[in-house]
């Protein structure tokens, strides 16, 4: 049986709709993301349009067999490799990457936050891909499992990966564990 014009519109519709919501409601943590895997400001906004993109194409197959947010991330997760592996290693660092937090405090401690946070997403941006991949979503507050929901592995590989990248990232901050 065939939908007709009106049937079509009304799903489209309802999926637009509900895309926009999941975006809205999961846009700072996208853009935080896409930056991680990313060096510039301009690149990041091309990696969450491609992240749209293919959640939409791909909402209409959710069969809820993880929570939506699990879902949105899986999709993320596969366009920012996607994304890193056309294009590593291929631009240099653009300080434009990084957002400066809000004015608040003194001026000298946003700048020394606003530096340690790059110098902390340099050192993630380092770290071999398998590690990368959990620090982002672990930053995000993801828990073990929807972390190995999201990247198709075990709970205890994800607490196996953190304790090596924690290790890898204190080498290369140059901090004493």
């Amino acid at each position: 049986m065939v939908d007709s014009p009106e049937e079509l519109r009304n799903r489209h519709t309802v999926l637009a709709d509900r895309l926009a919501a999941l975006l809205e409601q999961n846009k700072a943590a996208l853009t935080r993301l896409a930056a991680s895997y990313t060096r510039s400001r301009s690149d990041r906004d091309d990696l969450l349009q491609d992240i749209a993109m293919a959640l939409w194409l791909a909402l209409p197959r959710f069969r809820e067999e993880c929570s939506e947010r699990t879902f949105l991330f899986r999709i993320a997760h596969n366009r920012c490799i996607t994304f890193s592996v056309r294009r590593r290693g291929t631009e240099p660092l653009d300080d434009e990457a990084r957002d400066l937090p809000d004015p608040a405090p003194a001026v000298e401690l946003q700048v020394s936050e606003a530096q340690q946070s790059l110098r902390l997403m340099q050192s993630i941006r380092q770290l071999p891909m398998p590690y990368h991949q959990v620090v982002v979503l672990a930053l995000e507050g993801m828990d073990y499992r929807e972390i190995a929901e999201v990247l198709g592995i075990t709970e205890s590989n994800v607490g196996a990966r953190l304790n090596r990248a924690r290790t890898m990232l204190t080498e290369l901050l140059g901090e004493s564990p």
